[in-house]
């Protein structure tokens, strides 16, 4: 084996290893002898790298690179809901083929492609690892208009922590609201919470 686990990045997959002149026999070789640990599957990351915040994020990062974090993963990111996913949310462009992922539990989401990346942002998944999240004024929105689907109280919930923050801006929900086609009731919901 010409390559040693340190010489590898942080967080890699396999091709990523096979290019660096890693053969695949290597790599699981090094994961049995606990050099490396596998985060999904073709996803690997260093036994001496600093330990992720978000690991089923970076792992989703590395498999599906032009996916976006979305719904209650993103609520959990930004800290606007104390319900734990079951699964990492992602959202791809609607006419997308989204990747198999069985690790860890995922669910697609399709979100027109005009307005993708409407309220993207990045978020540190691991030490100098950034992986693709909705920011929280999308992420709100996102949550209103999927109100029927993932639950009212938990889009009512995360537009009130949302508005009684400091710095929260209910001018660029309503933009947001506005490009995604909902705002009549993201309006209403937000004159409801803010007269609470």
């Amino acid at each position: 084996m010409s390559v040693a686990a340190s010489d590898l990045p942080n967080t890699f997959t396999t091709q990523e290893a096979r290019d660096g002149g890693l053969h695949p026999r290597d790599i699981y070789d090094l994961r049995d002898r606990g050099q490396i640990i596998e985060l999904s599957r073709g996803v690997f990351r260093r036994n001496d790298a600093p330990v992720p915040t978000m690991p089923d994020l970076l792992a989703l990062a590395h498999r599906a690179p032009g996916a976006i974090v979305c719904c209650v993963s993103a609520l959990a990111v930004h800290d606007l809901t104390d319900e734990i996913p079951v699964a990492v949310q992602f959202a791809v462009p609607r006419h997308a083929r989204p990747p198999v992922i069985s690790q860890p539990p995922v669910e697609v989401f399709r979100f027109a492609g005009a307005t993708f990346e409407l309220g993207l942002t990045m978020v540190e998944a691991a030490p100098g690892e950034d992986v693709r999240v909705y920011g929280p004024e999308r992420t709100v929105v996102d949550m209103m208009r999927l109100r029927s689907r993932l639950g009212e109280s938990l889009a009512y919930t995360a537009l009130r922590r949302y508005t009684s923050r400091a710095g929260a801006r209910p001018g660029e929900l309503l933009r947001i609201a506005r490009a995604l086609h909902v705002l009549g009731p993201v309006r209403s919901a937000l004159d409801v919470v803010i007269a609470e």
